[in-house]
């Protein structure tokens, strides 16, 4: 499972053109599911999302995380960062997980970050999104279940 983690100040997410999920302060979070991942990945990734200290304490070191803060999340359902480009022009998906596998998943994910008491904003599974950030820093981390980074 992937994870494209980034800190904003708001983000939100619009499907014709409208609002269906927002977070304040807080992280905008891209989830990628693969064909390998289960439970186990989706454990892994919403206990570093919720505990991932990338929030600024009062010396201005990035010593806090969105749970210490209060902050709010926002989930969004992205296969393509299993987009595979390093052959031709055009991206192999073949690594990212079937709709329904991947949905599952996703699911599991945002109900264990609900787990952590965050208010937690969702985008539409399958659906065209427009998604809107104020990114605060820029911060934006990536993370692995299989900690390939």
């Amino acid at each position: 499972m992937r994870a494209v983690i980034q800190r904003v100040k708001e983000a939100s997410v619009t499907v014709d053109d409208q609002v269906v999920g927002r977070c304040e302060r807080g992280l905008l979070v891209l989830l990628g599911v693969k064909t390998s991942d289960d439970t186990k990945d989706g454990i892994y990734i919403a206990d570093k999302i919720a505990n991932l200290r990338i929030f600024e304490d009062g010396d201005g070191k990035m010593n806090l995380s969105v749970t210490d803060i209060g902050g709010s999340l926002l989930v969004v359902s992205q296969f393509t960062l299993y987009g595979d480009c390093r052959k031709g022009r055009r991206p192999g998906f073949s690594d990212a997980a079937s709709p329904e596998m991947a949905n599952t998943l996703y699911r599991e994910v945002v109900e264990r970050l609900k787990e952590f008491g965050l208010p937690v904003g969702e985008g539409v599974f399958q659906a065209h999104m427009e998604v809107s950030l104020v990114n605060d820093g820029p911060v934006t981390m990536l993370l692995d279940s299989e900690k390939n980074f």
